[in-house]
């Protein structure tokens, strides 16, 4: 498994950040069900930054949390079958199954973080989980794909015993 960091803008957190990344995303891959070693890119950026790539691929002009970008369309979420067959999902050099990028405002987990009453390190932690989850193909558009998501969001930070 190969977890790549970037900081795009000074981390000043009271914890090894780097660990918890690495911690929940090999939690999260454990608990979708992932056959395969993975490669993950991870963003930490500022709101400017989040705000102009949110503005570009999303079309909405404003900062956000975490932005998910998959590599893979499943057929469903979390559903494997199929993937060997196409040699553009995996890391020619490695062979890692190239999940995708994860962007994170530093700025937006301090402020969420602060308004929802609980630990930097566990808003960390919740936005890590939340885009893996986008990376094994759930989402929450629809009311129904929400509850599924949210409740494997409970799960994986209830397994990882970061609560609120």
């Amino acid at each position: 498994m190969s977890i790549y960091i970037e900081n795009e803008t000074s981390v000043n957190f009271d914890f090894d950040y780097n660990e918890i990344i690495k911690k929940v995303i090999t939690y999260t891959e454990e608990f979708a069900g992932c056959p395969y070693e993975t490669e993950v890119n991870v963003v930490l950026t500022d709101n400017e930054n989040i705000h102009a790539v949110n503005k570009e691929y999303r079309n909405i002009d404003r900062p956000t949390d975490v932005l998910s970008f998959p590599m893979i369309e499943y057929d469903s979420p979390a559903d494997f079958d199929g993937i060997e067959d196409d040699d553009s999902l995996f890391n020619p050099e490695s062979g890692e199954l190239l999940l995708g990028d994860i962007m994170i405002s530093v700025d937006k987990v301090y402020e969420q973080a602060k308004q929802y009453g609980h630990s930097n390190l566990r808003e960390l932690a919740f936005l890590v989980a939340h885009s893996m989850l986008h990376l094994f193909g759930y989402d929450h558009i629809e009311e129904e794909d929400r509850l599924v998501m949210e409740e494997k969001q409970r799960q994986i930070m209830e397994g990882l015993e970061i609560s609120r």
